[in-house]
């Protein structure tokens, strides 16, 4: 062999061996050759406080406990559907193996879903179920949770409960557990209140929009035509709250949902009646545990199949948590025992006759 075509051979055998341990270096890789210690977290939006403040956080921290060579992959869709898609496709060409997902819109994520199955990629549905052939959900039993909010309401209706007209401010119609929450409210509120008046669903879950929809409803029925609202999570009660001070009713119950710091602190003034006391740490925990296990290829027994809708043919690995209402006389048996805010944190200078009132300071 001449001196010209043995550079050449040596010249392609170099190549080849460069090519090959490079795919090495990628085995087990995504579409562009990402490593098998990388968990996506997508979460639906901002305008909800506890996403940033609890969610979030409590699943980063578990998962780096769990597993301290593991990288997050974070992103926040700020209640967009399209730019969550490419949010996940983006996390499926990195080669991402397992997703938490936090769906803005559930029925857009079915295509989604289906194609991370063919790239061997697992979806952990997060808060909200995802549709297509999801690994697991990790949620609250959303409906026992409308159950919760219309009992909490009728008891704060008391003796007159029977006799009240109620407004409904829902949640987003995109978002598959608030029909849940509405379908839960309407089965205790439709047999123990005399009618449901005025009722909206609020795209997004906008604060306000619930204000607009709020003085709309008075303005239709007048300041006594109504004597209790019901309002699927806090941010909405706050928009709905300002509506009714701002036609000078106070003497309304009000009802919410995820106990936020603002919520919680217009229980304590008295601008609203109650809201559900979700334990966000352990749902978040147990769903970084069950993200981290599928990126181990260990097993999610711990977890109990349902038939978590009436689309899922065959049970899902779920686990389902408990919830319980908030007002002024159990906050602080409940979110300040569990140390979710502290009492300086709620009782600021603003609120501090109110939390004196209250005994909490």
């Amino acid at each position: 062999m001449n001196a010209r075509w043995r550079r050449v051979v040596l010249g392609t055998t170099a190549i080849s061996v460069a090519l090959t341990l490079s795919a090495c270096g990628k085995a087990g890789g995504g579409d562009d050759g990402g490593d098998d210690k990388t968990i996506g977290l997508l979460l639906p939006e901002n305008k909800t406080t506890r996403y940033e403040t609890f969610d979030r956080p409590l699943i980063e921290g578990k998962i780096k406990k769990l597993c301290d060579d593991c990288e997050i992959k974070y992103n926040n869709a700020t209640q967009d559907t399209e730019k969550q898609k490419k949010q996940f496709d983006a996390l499926i060409t990195q080669g991402v193996k397992v997703i938490i997902l936090d769906p803005v819109d559930a029925q857009a994520t079915k295509s989604w879903v289906e194609r991370a199955e063919k790239k061997d990629v697992k979806v952990v549905a997060y808060d909200r179920l995802a549709e297509g052939p999801i690994s697991s959900y990790i949620s609250y039993d959303n409906e026992k949770i409308g159950e919760l909010q219309g009992e909490g309401l009728v008891e704060a209706l008391g003796d007159k409960a029977k006799d009240s007209n109620v407004v409904m401010i829902n949640g987003s119609p995109t978002d598959p557990n608030a029909p849940l929450f509405k379908k839960g409210a309407h089965s205790v509120l439709d047999k123990k209140v005399k009618k449901i008046v005025y009722e909206q669903d609020i795209p997004d879950w906008s604060p306000d929009e619930a204000n607009k929809k709020m003085g709309a409803a008075i303005t239709k029925l007048g300041k006594k035509g109504f004597d209790g609202v019901y309002a699927a999570n806090d941010g909405m009660a706050g928009g709905v709250s300002t509506a009714m001070k701002k036609s000078g009713i106070t003497d309304v119950p009000l009802g919410g949902q995820d106990s936020e710091l603002a919520g919680l602190q217009r229980i304590i003034k008295g601008d609203q009646t109650l809201t559900i006391y979700k334990a966000i740490k352990p749902q978040a925990e147990t769903t970084a545990e069950i993200a981290v296990n599928l990126l181990e290829d260990k097993g999610i027994e711990k977890l109990t199949p349902k038939k978590v809708d009436s689309k899922s043919e065959k049970g899902v690995p779920s686990q389902l948590f408990s919830a319980q209402v908030v007002t002024k006389d159990n906050i602080k048996d409940t979110i300040i025992k569990d140390k979710v805010y502290k009492v300086e944190q709620i009782c600021t200078k603003a609120f501090a006759k109110a939390c004196k009132d209250a005994g909490l300071q």
